[in-house]
């Protein structure tokens, strides 16, 4: 008697399997709390790393390996060459030297700004809620007036009282930080009303612990990825207000930055002569910061927001699951 084998076509997926890889639940391993705080991979994200990563480290290292962006030549508005990769400036001074040192300084604000704002919204907006009462009452109308007041001109007004010889990376970073922090405590002050409510919360305050621990260890947790966004924006939003300040003549004098660089570029007509190596290059790195700060943002977002991580995930699972019904009908 003959045995007959049975045809077997090419493999295909299985749906599940596909669906637990869009979940990113490969292996049936659930992902650990740390792993859920984190935002997804994405092309996006990916990108905004790569952008931020590139600018961080040409303006961490490059400035250790150029030479004196203040040494005069007598060589003014020359265009790039093999010996002066970005040209120079009306006095002669090396374009890629300055651009770097800049990169440095303007990075240098952003963080401190990110760092200040991030914590004084956090005190307000955290602490006063969790204490609630006459404080969180003060904490709201301080954070309110600060709303009403409009921003760029209550910056430009505390720029211009500075003097220009005490006006500084500090003194410029403590001015951005004062008047960018209101907005992000209102948002923490509600988040934080939320989770105060939750029984763990609660279950450590009828078990005595102090307000510093229930706030570190039960409401700060929950609250990273908020902090973390709020921390991306408050850097985006120094970077691009200190060259609005430095265009302005208003920024710090004795610092080199992006929008120095951009206010020494005007005033040297670079423009109307065409020198585009001496204001394009700041140009594009604060609009390419920008830009990978606000891509890393949005992937913070779908943490902060699940439903634009379940949009994605949807999406996901439609092409795989595509995919899956094109393969098999072809077997």
């Amino acid at each position: 008697m003959t045995n007959i084998q049975p045809v077997t076509g090419p493999a295909v997926e299985d749906p599940t399997e596909l669906l637990a890889a869009a979940d990113g639940e490969q292996g049936g391993k659930p992902r650990s709390a740390w792993r859920l705080m984190l935002p997804t991979m994405t092309p996006w994200l990916a990108l905004g790393l790569v952008l931020v990563g590139g600018i961080v480290l040409y303006g961490t290292v490059a400035r250790f390996f150029v030479g004196d962006p203040d040494a005069i030549r007598d060589i003014g508005m020359t265009g790039p060459s093999r010996e002066l990769l970005l040209g120079t400036t009306q006095t002669g001074q090396d374009v890629f030297a300055q651009l770097a040192h800049a990169t440095w300084g303007s990075l240098q604000i952003g963080f401190l700004v990110g760092v200040l704002a991030t914590v004084l919204s956090a005190f307000f907006g955290i602490y006063g809620a969790y204490l609630g009462g006459f404080a969180d009452e003060a904490f709201s109308l301080l954070s309110n007036v600060f709303l009403v007041i409009p921003g760029l001109p209550l910056v430009i007004v505390i720029s211009g009282f500075v003097p220009r010889e005490s006006r500084g990376l500090w003194t410029i970073a403590v001015v951005l930080a004062l008047t960018s922090w209101a907005a992000s405590a209102r948002v923490l002050r509600a988040q934080t009303l939320s989770v105060r409510n939750r029984d763990y919360v609660a279950a450590a305050r009828i078990a005595g612990e102090r307000p510093w621990r229930v706030i570190a260890v039960e409401i700060l947790p929950n609250l990273l990825p908020v902090l973390a966004s709020q921390f991306v924006f408050a850097v985006i939003a120094a970077v691009l207000g200190e060259a609005g300040l430095s265009f302005l003549g208003l920024g710090a004098s004795n610092s080199s930055t992006l929008g120095t660089m951009l206010f020494y570029a005007q005033n040297g007509f670079a423009l109307p002569l065409g020198a585009w190596w001496w204001f394009l290059p700041p140009g594009l790195i604060i609009a390419l910061l920008g830009m990978g700060l606000a891509l890393i943002n949005f992937s913070i977002d779908e943490i902060i927001n699940p439903k634009l991580k379940n949009v994605r995930l949807h999406r996901r699972r439609a092409r795989l699951l595509a995919k899956a019904e094109k393969r098999a009908a072809a077997a």
